[in-house]
């Protein structure tokens, strides 16, 4: 059975760097991800560059990205611009963000949550009119870092209106990484009630060191996508406490020896991380980085492929 893994480094985890790449610097890490295995893949933001200066560029960025035709490219929208401004550009798929507290709202994009909801169902089904896949993100879906716990319900609840609206995926995302695996099961117990498991995919953060177990969780109620982050690059830099999204190889390591096909090796991930690593200038790897590193290095030595 195959899971489906969609790489955010390129956006989620840049834009949360204190280093501004270059749209070619960008373009390297992307084009190495590829390469390493990645089908999917989180490619940028459609941002103003005042707001996000990393994510400067990006409608430049989709120009040069490679094999346009066997990779799933996305690109973040904030607000109708945004998704005109990535349709123009060419995003294959474009992702909206509804935040499902009130001072997230604020916190993050200056707007209220009845506001947001509006931006993004609008999103959303013009994208069904005119036939661009747009995804929905439920951000902080688990808990707050301004109003605490949020309860399944209410997830249930925005996930059935954007599905409602034509979202293609909703992804329940785990935005401070204070979840755990039975909170992950119960909070997709009330998803899967309203939408099906079909549908959605899930976004670990890695902040408490329970990411790997809480896609465990998600993988036992039928969940087969997750979002991860090179060398567990990046965090939301409008929460407070969000450091750490959960490492690629990890993720990949963890569902192939589950059995799961992800069509990535781990250990071609390995000099990926590397390279995030001259770039960003910041140390890089997940939990098991240090083994993949040793064992990469033993298939080099015996002058055994990687494979794919």
């Amino acid at each position: 059975m195959k899971i489906r893994i969609n790489e955010v480094g390129p956006r989620d985890g840049l834009q949360s760097q204190g280093k501004t790449l270059s749209v070619e610097s960008r373009l390297s890490l992307i084009q190495a991800l590829v390469k390493a295995g990645l089908k999917s893949v989180e490619a940028g933001s459609f941002v103003s560059p005042k707001a996000v200066p990393q994510m400067a560029g990006t409608d430049d960025l989709f120009a040069l990205l490679p094999e346009r035709n066997a990779v799933r490219y996305a690109g973040l929208v904030p607000n109708m611009k945004g998704y005109e401004l990535a349709v123009a550009a060419g995003a294959n798929v474009v992702n909206v963000v509804l935040s499902v507290t009130e001072t997230m709202n604020q916190k993050n994009i200056c707007m209220s949550l009845p506001q947001t909801v509006e931006v993004c169902t609008a999103i959303i089904e013009r994208g069904r009119r005119e036939g661009v896949e747009v995804q929905a993100y439920l951000a902080v879906a688990f808990e707050c870092p301004f109003e605490g716990l949020v309860e399944p319900a209410v997830v249930a609840r925005f996930a059935k209106l954007v599905k409602q609206a034509g979202a293609s995926r909703v992804i329940i995302a785990d935005t401070i990484g204070a979840a755990n695996p039975e909170h992950v099961r119960r909070l997709l117990d009330a998803v899967i009630s309203e939408v099906g498991s079909d549908i959605l995919s899930c976004h670990f953060h890695d902040t408490r060191g329970m990411a790997l177990a809480n896609i465990t969780a998600a993988v036992d109620r039928g969940v087969r996508e997750f979002d991860s982050s090179i060398g567990g690059l990046g965090g939301c830099p409008f929460s407070p406490g969000a450091t750490g999204n959960v490492a690629t190889e990890d993720v990949v390591l963890l569902l192939n020896s589950m059995g799961y096909g992800t069509g990535i090796n781990p250990l071609d991930l390995i000099p990926v991380v590397s390279l995030a690593e001259q770039l960003t200038g910041v140390s890089l790897g997940g939990k098991s980085f240090r083994w993949l590193s040793q064992q990469s290095s033993k298939a080099s030595a015996a002058g055994t492929p990687h494979g794919g």
